[in-house]
């Protein structure tokens, strides 16, 4: 799964006024060769795509088995563009690290939020709307995308945006799958 995987994604489902601003301010920002965490799932280089991808792949086996109605272009936004909030925070420093009794000099990863927006699906759903409108339905689905990890303890909307917008569920359930079942 590479940066070529996604644009073909994108540029075949994706057809709303603004996204090819969005693709230009992708190319230029670290999106394509961002992590997708410091320490977890896609924790390299290129694997924020890498799991935007396997999002989307999840999202397609997902929607026929619950039956849920989703155009083609509002599977590829929710899933290639729910983690844009990510661009820019990862920073790679060098630490020590003991290998074959040696310490040597070993690259990691820091997160240092160069815009500190808010909520996770929050922010992202403020980037992409920057250069594109999303209906509601994409932008609760993107907004919830994390669960409960991403909401205060007396936020209990949850559940009804899940119910409301079954796509905000569905991508929330593709993001773990391809987060732990897919070790991406």
């Amino acid at each position: 799964m590479s940066k070529q995987d996604f644009q073909e994604i994108f540029y075949s489902s994706i057809r709303r006024p603004g996204s090819e601003k969005l693709m230009i301010w992708l190319e230029k920002s670290d999106f394509f060769t961002a992590p997708a965490s410091t320490r977890f799932h896609g924790a390299k280089e290129g694997g924020l795509c890498e799991h935007s991808i396997a999002v989307f792949e999840q999202m397609d086996k997902l929607i026929p088995l619950y039956d849920v109605e989703a155009s083609r272009e509002t599977l590829a936004i929710v899933s290639l563009l729910h983690d844009l909030c990510k661009v820019g925070c990862y920073k790679t420093e060098m630490r020590n690290k003991k290998q074959g009794g040696v310490w040597v000099q070993v690259p990691f990863y820091t997160f240092q939020e160069d815009l500190p927006y808010g909520g996770h699906g929050a922010k992202s759903v403020f980037l992409i709307e920057r250069f594109m409108k999303l209906t509601t339905e994409e932008a609760v689905a993107i907004n919830c995308h994390m669960g409960f990890a991403d909401r205060a303890s007396n936020d209990y909307s949850l559940g009804a945006a899940y119910e409301k917008y079954p796509l905000a569920w569905i991508l929330h359930v593709a993001d773990e799958a391809a987060t732990y079942l897919d070790k991406v």
